[in-house]
């Protein structure tokens, strides 16, 4: 009898460690469910991100499966292309110009992208890549010299400030606070013509447009 009861504690405590692997199981599974839209998240480039002397803006946006990355905010804009190697760009405004071209996932980098970038202030078209650090954080860098020299820097995502408060008072004029004259235009690629009859690289395109819009004058 003693032998019988002594086999049923054991028996009864390998059931238990059964279930409590299967509930290990269950909690690294869901913990793993949870982590990976969080990856996800943090891993996607698209959006608008501050340059890192905070001179730009770009905006990435995904154009069937490549990125394309265009500049739609400038601390002082009015600048020209005029580094431009085609003479006919060297009159466009580097507002709501192309600067992430083609990019195209790394082959067995799943947070990278491999294409080229454009510097307006000099004209030149490097190899570049871009990866996402952090989800508030970007690296660019860019090669030359088949990628024996490269330089680089961290971009930082942009997020939309909270809008202004309207006093009561300024209710009938329609002023608002903290207002400095009416709000900057959304810049619109070179060229575009006026009335929106063809779509322009802004921070508020539709992604379709915005693609349209870059890669027609890349």
């Amino acid at each position: 009898m003693a032998g019988l009861h002594h086999g049923r504690q054991h028996a009864s405590m390998a059931r238990g460690c059964v279930d409590l692997e299967r509930l290990m199981r269950q909690l690294i599974f869901a913990g793993l469910s949870l982590l990976l839209p969080c990856a996800a998240l943090a891993a996607d480039p698209q959006g608008e991100w501050l340059d890192e002397h905070g001179l730009a803006r770009i905006r990435i946006v995904d154009c069937s499966g490549h990125l394309w990355g265009a500049t739609v905010w400038e601390k002082e804009p009015g600048g020209l292309d005029i580094h431009n190697p085609d003479p006919a760009k060297r009159a466009r405004p580097t507002l709501g110009a192309p600067i992430l071209l083609d990019m195209k996932p790394a082959p067995g980098k799943a947070d990278r992208w491999d294409g080229q970038v454009y510097d307006s202030e000099n004209g030149k078209t490097y190899t570049a890549s871009i990866r996402v650090l952090t989800p508030t954080t970007l690296e660019i860098k860019g090669c030359v010299a088949f990628g024996m020299l490269c330089g680089g820097e961290t971009w930082t995502r942009y997020v939309d400030p909270a809008p202004a408060t309207v006093s009561s008072n300024s209710m009938a004029t329609g002023a608002v606070r903290g207002s400095k004259g009416p709000p900057s235009k959304p810049a619109a690629l070179p060229g575009a013509p006026v009335a929106g009859a063809r779509p322009a690289a802004t921070s508020t395109a539709s992604s379709a447009d915005f693609c349209a819009a870059v890669i027609a004058v890349k």
